[in-house]
C-alpha cells in the first residue's frame, strides 16, 4: 500500500501541530498518514523524492517495514 503523506508549508511549529491534530480528528484515514513540513532544503526537492524520504522516515519512526 502506498504511504499517504500530508505536507504542510508556511506554518509555525505550533500551527503545524494544531493542523495535524485537526486533520487526524476530521479524517480517520489520515491517522496512518505521514505528516511533514517543508524546510529550506526539502522545498527544493522533486515531489517524488520528498514523498519517498518522508515515507522512509515514517516507516522508521513507526517501525512499520523497512526501506
Amino acid at each position: 500500500m502506498e504511504q499517504k503523506v500530508i505536507l504542510l508549508h508556511g506554518f509555525s511549529a505550533e500551527e503545524a501541530v494544531a493542523a495535524m491534530r485537526a486533520i487526524k480528528a476530521a479524517l480517520p484515514a489520515a491517522r496512518e498518514a505521514a505528516f511533514a513540513t517543508t524546510t529550506a532544503t526539502n522545498v527544493e526537492w522533486k515531489v517524488g523524492e520528498l514523498l519517498e524520504h518522508v515515507s522512509e522516515e515514517h516507516r522508521a519512526m513507526t517501525g512499520k517495514g523497512g526501506a
